[in-house]
């Protein structure tokens, strides 16, 4: 039998030892890597479930698959506790081994992607992906790092672009909830009445429209972070339902009868005056000091312009491998042009017209001409009156829809918010919608 199986697997393309007892398999496992064990379950002196917990010390995520002729559902049960990845009951065919063993190859590789996969995303949203070198910066690297390690509810604050989300991301993937999901949810860009299902999910027939059940994106963060951006344009009976939630650690779907309880990580965020809001009564007081446990501001890139060349220099050598193409950097023209704008949008804005410079450029370097297809608005040089940041915003804002040829929507997505937002930062006498 041994030498059948060995022979029947070669022919089917794996590389194969044999040896013929569990004492020997042990010793094998000890001097050469393997990646799946087929062992009889019954043997004299080293049994098969002796040598699945030998092979699982010796090889952490190896496949054991376990053979016998006296199969029962106890044994069967008692090898998979115990960590076997299946069991053959003889007599078996062929064809079923090569089946089982393919399928055991195959679930490691997909493990071992993932792992690597999960071990790339949390260096790609460690704090290092937060790129600065400014003074101005460091507080919110130290903050981060201070705060990762804990489960307190963050609350980010600054403008829009400033790299909020990513900085949320940084914090899910650098605490102890990092093999677990982070969800984000942008509160502004879902209507009043579908955010709560979207949060707290429903039962099937909870509403018009409810035709299956939905677990609702608080579950979907089980066991990790939920990020909340644009939480100042979450309506006030929704407020008071999320703060029931962060209090209870449980929520309700609509017309269910059950708590459901969890045990998840807020962290929200915004580009708006909170305790403003509070004192306008259109915010909770009681949610934003639940929300606020660790304030933590990212500053403008107008606070940090020494950041800008290493920025811009990130975003270009990341297009370049996009684009495929090669670029030696920045002419020393650029590098001044970009250190001159106020970057209303922020390193948004700043990484959008990196992005289109380098996709149009037609040498290796990167040129003032390149950047400045777009004028934005100078530093401003000395003698003159340097306008303020509403008058920046709004004269981008009307560059952005002349751009769009109105459309709120489509200029929405350049400035990286929600149409609401927009509607409330700009309002068209002429356009009824706006109001």
């Amino acid at each position: 039998m041994l030498k059948l199986l060995q022979q029947h697997l070669e022919a089917e393309g794996f590389h194969v030892r044999a040896v013929a007892s569990g004492a020997d398999a042990i010793t094998l496992l000890k001097h050469e890597d393997c990646d799946l064990v087929l062992t009889d379950l019954v043997m004299d002196e080293v049994d098969g479930l002796a040598v699945l917990a030998e092979a699982q010390r010796l090889h952490p995520g190896i496949r054991v698959v376990l053979m016998t002729a006296f199969a029962s559902v106890e044994t069967a049960v008692s090898a998979i506790r115990q960590g076997a990845y299946d069991y053959l009951s003889k007599p078996f065919k062929l064809p079923e081994v090569t089946l089982v063993l393919r399928r055991a190859t195959e679930d490691q590789r997909l493990r071992e992607e993932n792992r690597r996969l999960r071990e790339e995303v949390g260096r790609r949203w460690s704090t290092s992906s937060l790129l600065g070198q400014s003074r101005a910066m460091q507080p919110v690297f130290e903050q981060i790092a201070a705060v990762a390690a804990s489960d307190s509810t963050v609350l980010l604050i600054g403008e829009s672009g400033t790299g909020k989300e990513l900085a949320a991301r940084a914090i899910h993937w650098n605490g102890s909830r990092r093999a677990r999901a982070f969800v984000a949810v942008n509160c502004a860009a879902i209507p009043d009445n579908l955010l709560e299902s979207e949060l707290f999910g429903h039962e099937r027939g909870a509403f018009t429209g409810a035709e299956r059940r939905r677990r609702g994106l608080f579950a979907e963060a089980n066991g990790g972070t939920l990020f909340l951006d644009e939480i100042a344009d979450m309506s006030l009976s929704l407020q008071a339902k999320l703060l029931r939630a962060l209090q209870e650690k449980a929520i309700r779907p609509i017309g269910g009868n059950e708590e459901i309880r969890l045990d998840v990580r807020v962290i929200s965020a915004t580009n708006r005056d909170l305790p403003a809001l509070v004192r306008s009564g259109s915010f909770r007081e009681d949610l934003y000091y639940r929300l606020s446990v660790i304030p933590i501001r990212l500053p403008s890139l107008r606070e940090r312009p020494e950041d800008v060349p290493l920025l811009a220099q990130h975003f270009l050598d990341r297009v370049a491998a996009a684009l495929g193409k090669r670029f030696d950097g920045f002419t020393a023209e650029a590098l001044g042009w970009l250190s001159k704008q106020r970057w209303p949008g922020n390193v948004r804005q700043l990484e959008n017209v990196v992005e289109r410079a380098a996709t149009l450029a037609k040498t290796t370097s990167i040129t003032e001409t390149d950047l400045s297809v777009e004028p934005l608005a100078p530093a401003g040089p000395g003698g003159h009156v340097r306008p303020t940041l509403a008058e920046l915003e709004r004269d981008y804002i009307d560059r952005v829809l002349t751009e769009t040829h109105g459309d709120k929507n489509a200029a929405a997505k350049v400035l990286g918010i929600s149409v609401r937002t927009l509607q409330r930062m700009f309002k068209d006498p002429q356009d009824p919608s706006s109001d």
